[in-house]
């Protein structure tokens, strides 16, 4: 088979359509780019037929309404990348070829990962599980859906996240990917921390290889400033986003943000919780602090 970077013909013609909606500043003031890649909830009918799990268990995965605690970075002159498919479908945050072999027909590429830590818990690029570990699907899949989704969708993601950091590089001199996320409130069955109850926010930066320390710093210190538990790196060091692309002596950081659910929504019916304006409001601090960060000791080294 071919590259799998290559792209694909004219005559290619694709089933899945807008992968994500970029929320862009009027104009770029700071150095950062907020990312989204697990609060998409479009979820196509025929994914969900395919389906052993219910509506709601299928959403075990995602990080509902992320992409609204942090919608004020336009505001604070920082583009906003959201994904619109869901992470149960394609997940943004792994190699784009992560993938089981046990969960399709016949042989894969040669050029396919099959044998990453993801990919045996059931969580590669197209997952096997939900959060929870319960099985997604009913059925062995074809090699070409998980092509189609990956080509379709988690590439157009990753073009753009790509495009962003070039324009906020030429702008302001270098980039800061704050990669935003949810996690469950308790530590589930694949987790190091199995049922425990987590802190409120996990930041994770590679254990410092991934961003600049005044990044973390500034990001722990509102964090805690705002009365929220902090914690670095355990159990979330930060995924394929924050490791790909982070690369302080090049001047592009990555920064993730694990915030607990139990904060601002019900996680059993994964509807917004009565403290959501408020936890909100906080995030627009986050993010304003963030925004606020001095470009020039975030430049590539020279």
């Amino acid at each position: 088979m071919s590259n799998p970077e290559i792209p694909l013909g004219d005559s290619y013609q694709p089933t899945y359509i807008n992968a994500f909606e970029v929320r862009q500043p009027e104009r770029a003031l700071s150095p950062c780019i907020f990312t989204s890649p697990h609060s998409g909830a479009n979820y196509p009918a025929a994914f969900v037929e395919a389906s052993r799990l219910d509506p709601v268990a299928l959403r075990g995965s995602e990080d509902a309404f992320i992409d609204e605690l942090f919608a004020a970075a336009p505001a604070h002159g920082a583009p906003l990348l959201s994904a619109l498919y869901p992470r149960a479908f394609v997940d943004m945050n792994r190699e784009a070829w992560e993938l089981d072999p046990a969960m399709f027909d016949g042989e894969l590429p040669h050029f396919v990962n099959t044998a990453s830590q993801r990919v045996s818990g059931g969580l590669g690029t197209i997952a096997r599980v939900v959060s929870n570990g319960s099985e997604i699907y009913a059925h062995k899949l074809p090699f070409a859906e998980a092509e189609r989704r990956i080509r379709e969708i988690y590439m157009p993601y990753h073009n753009a996240l790509k495009d962003l950091i070039a324009c906020t590089q030429d702008a302001v001199g270098c980039a800061v990917i704050v990669d935003c996320h949810s996690m469950p409130s308790i530590g589930g069955p694949m987790d190091e921390d199995k049922g425990r109850h987590r802190a409120d926010i996990i930041l994770g930066d590679r254990f410092g290889s991934s961003c600049n320390n005044v990044v973390t710093d500034t990001a722990e210190e509102t964090f805690q400033g705002l009365g929220y538990s902090v914690t670095r790196n355990l159990p979330y060091a930060g995924g394929f986003t924050t490791r790909n692309y982070g690369r302080p002596i090049g001047g592009i950081h990555t920064l993730q943000i694990e915030m607990n659910r139990a904060l601002y929504m019900n996680e059993e019916d994964i509807t917004r919780g009565p403290d959501f304006s408020t936890i909100q409001g906080h995030m627009q601090v986050v993010v304003e602090r963030l925004c606020a960060l001095d470009p020039e000791p975030l430049a590539p080294l020279r």
